[in-house]
């Protein structure tokens, strides 16, 4: 495997092939190293997708009242747009997040970059309805690569977490019973 260190994107590295092979040749420290890299970028993943969900809930809302199903602002209906899409049942579905992961910029190449700007949430009343599905057509495509890429982030964490605990189990098993 190529040194991890060569790429630029946490994202690239911990996706990358061998990431999370021959683990019995590394040290234990190793390991949870990579684990921890990869579950903070899976948390980075997960609170992009929820940024992603709350612009498309926004459009969504925009596009309803458009056609007659809401009468209320966004300005109105603000607090209980952003609320539903962070509650499940009757439990939050929010994990909790130490250091909010930073927000991509807007000058970059990558869709999620162009996607974050808030360009389109500012001017969501003077957008024609093409425009709207558009804006809502490229948060979708966002949100299915970033959907695929955590599904990814979960194998590789499970499988740095599944040598983690045979290390500990094996160490448990070659303890002398006194």
């Amino acid at each position: 495997m190529a040194d991890v260190s060569d790429k630029r994107r946490r994202i690239d590295q911990v996706l990358e092939p061998g990431y999370a092979d021959d683990l019995g040749d590394l040290e234990l420290g190793e390991v949870r190293r990579r684990r921890d890299t990869a579950e903070d970028v899976e948390a980075q993943i997960s609170y992009y997708r929820r940024l992603l969900h709350g612009r498309m809930d926004l459009i969504n809302f925009e596009m309803r009242r458009r056609s007659g199903e809401e009468e209320r602002s966004i300005l109105e209906a603000l607090p209980e747009i952003l609320a539903s899409g962070m509650i499940l049942g009757s439990e939050p579905t929010l994990r909790h997040i130490e250091t909010m992961p930073p927000l991509p910029t807007t000058t970059g190449r990558r869709l999620i970059d162009k996607i974050m700007d808030d360009g389109v949430l500012t001017s969501l009343p003077e957008l024609s309805e093409d425009e709207l599905r558009e804006a809502i057509d490229r948060l979708r495509e966002v949100e299915t690569e970033l959907s695929g890429q955590r599904r990814r982030l979960h194998e590789v964490i499970d499988k740095l977490q599944d040598e983690i605990v045979s290390r500990y189990r094996s160490q448990q098993d070659e303890a002398p019973v006194t």
